[in-house]
């Protein structure tokens, strides 16, 4: 179910690009959420009556974060191609521990320092290996990987056993209104929602949104972290071939490098700590 919820993600880069070409950027990703939004309240009629003051605080939090990624992620795709957004927005598998030891001083093994560095020798060839370097759209793509660090953070810091529907119901519900509020003080190129466009935002609402975040609250806690991690980086090689496939984008040799390096950043520390739980018997699905 989690691989299947990473091949979902990595179509969201290709059908975003593809709502774009009809819809602004920040204008899609409003309407994505309100129709997630939507969505989530017919799925959780029968729950409604249980939301108080603890589920919308803590709604409110990790919707925030979720709002800051999806803002920067439509700004970030629409200024370089999937298969480097897709990349560069992984990196939030490494910098989860660094924000973690920054923030609570949580131990950071000598692995992830390897995946750091490795990482950044990859950002330094994509940057010398694009027709226009480093972009404004790879830099904002790096940054929504940040935000989605905090946000998966904030979800393990601040949710324990609340109801992950109604929780998903007003994350939606913040990144809508925060959408809501930056339509209005950016101007947006007049647009209308054809046959393709009206697709690509079903699709995000649809797939990327409302299922893969029940998807993963719901399977997730039959894995180790660890293990989870390994799988999401499956995430951008399907974001990657739907761009070549879809989109008939193409890499050169120091991109392909450069995405290289950082898929191995990430793909290896885990590797490494999955080896090491299974050597010492960590199996999480005895606790649920």
């Amino acid at each position: 179910m989690l691989v299947l919820t990473t091949f979902l993600w990595g179509g969201s880069f290709v059908f975003n690009k593809l709502g774009f070409r009809d819809i602004p950027p920040v204008n899609f990703m409003f309407l994505r959420f309100v129709l997630a939004t939507l969505i989530m309240t017919i799925v959780c009629l029968p729950r409604l009556r249980r939301i108080d003051r603890s589920v919308m605080g803590k709604g409110t939090v990790v919707g925030l974060a979720l709002a800051a990624a999806n803002i920067s992620f439509v700004f970030g795709l629409s200024g370089t191609t999937a298969s480097r957004a897709g990349f560069l927005n992984n990196l939030f598998v490494l910098l989860i521990p660094l924000l973690c030891y920054l923030v609570w001083r949580e131990r950071i093994d000598i692995w992830s320092f390897f995946g750091i560095s490795m990482a950044l020798a990859g950002l330094w060839l994509l940057a010398r290996g694009g027709a226009e370097g480093f972009s404004h759209g790879d830099l904002l793509s790096t940054v929504c990987a940040l935000f989605i660090a905090i946000q998966i953070i904030g979800v393990s810091k601040v949710l324990r056993n609340d109801d992950v529907y109604l929780v998903s119901l007003v994350q939606f519900a913040v990144a809508a209104v925060a959408g809501g509020i930056l339509c209005l003080f950016i101007p947006a190129r007049p647009f209308h929602i054809g046959l393709l466009s009206a697709g690509s935002l079903l699709y995000c609402a649809i797939f990327p949104t409302v299922i893969c975040f029940t998807l993963q609250n719901k399977y997730q806690r039959y894995t180790t972290p660890t293990k989870a991690g390994l799988i999401y980086t499956l995430d951008p090689v399907w974001s990657m071939l739907g761009g070549m496939v879809v989109l008939g984008e193409r890499m050169n040799g120091k991109e392909w490098v450069g995405c290289g390096f950082i898929f191995g950043a990430v793909a290896i520390p885990m590797l490494i700590r999955r080896y090491r739980e299974w050597r010492i018997g960590i199996d999480y699905r005895r606790a649920v």
